[in-house]
């Protein structure tokens, strides 16, 4: 069970930061959060980008929660699971620390001297592992795992369909370089570099001057 699709150390428990770039404790990037709250008849509505935003600032904001709710989770786990690891013993040197069963046949290879300590190993390495899915199943650390890989996907789906959709309105335009500078910015580990601000400014030029041409016309911008 060492090496099951649950199999984690400590390394893996920030696998998250793969998934999110570093931006799991991040609540809103240089763009902030747009107001997804804003009745989708504010906006022209046949503007099929526009449902698309809604659609995707609702799941971006999803994940975000989820990231936040796993954080906390992978902390209740640390707190109650100590380790991975068992010590394995080996005649004439120190003993040996090792995490999987990975580092364990590494460890011992072909020595038919060391079976008895081979089969021990192995047995509480699966109880380390058995006790790590209890926790975590026990407080719901892989079911929110799940939920958070559906949601990032859904909102990757739903931008990749925005962007290849013509928008039919200037808030679709605003609502597309929201939607990049947002998920861009949780990529990149530096988001007050290029071309980050970049977008930043100009959805922030195309907001206002769309806001004068369309007084009565909401666009997909930050809350103020």
């Amino acid at each position: 069970m060492a090496d099951s699709d649950h199999s984690m150390n400590y390394a893996c428990v920030t696998r998250r930061v793969a998934l999110l770039g570093g931006s799991a404790a991040v609540t809103g990037g240089v763009l902030g959060n747009a107001s997804s709250a804003i009745p989708l008849s504010s906006f022209r509505p046949d503007d099929p980008v526009i449902t698309l935003w809604h659609d995707w600032a609702a799941t971006h904001l999803l994940v975000q929660e989820l990231s936040q709710l796993m954080q906390k989770l992978e902390v209740e786990v640390a707190e109650r699971f100590d380790s991975f690891g068992t010590l394995v013993p080996v005649p004439g040197c120190k003993p040996v620390y090792v995490h999987s069963l990975f580092d364990l046949n590494r460890l011992i290879g072909e020595r038919t001297d060391m079976g008895a300590t081979r089969l021990q190993a192995e047995r509480e390495l699966a109880a380390k592992q058995a006790e790590f899915d209890a926790i975590s199943s026990e407080v719901g650390y892989f079911s929110t795992m799940k939920a958070e890989q559906a949601a990032f996907s859904h909102a990757k789906t739903v931008l990749d369909a925005m962007i290849t959709t013509p928008a039919m309105s200037l808030a679709g335009v605003a609502g597309k370089l929201d939607a990049i500078g947002r998920w861009g910015e949780a990529w990149d580990e530096r988001p007050d570099t290029f071309p980050w601000p970049h977008i930043q400014s100009a959805h922030a030029d195309l907001v206002r001057l769309g806001k004068q041409l369309t007084p009565n016309v909401s666009y997909p911008a930050p809350e103020a």
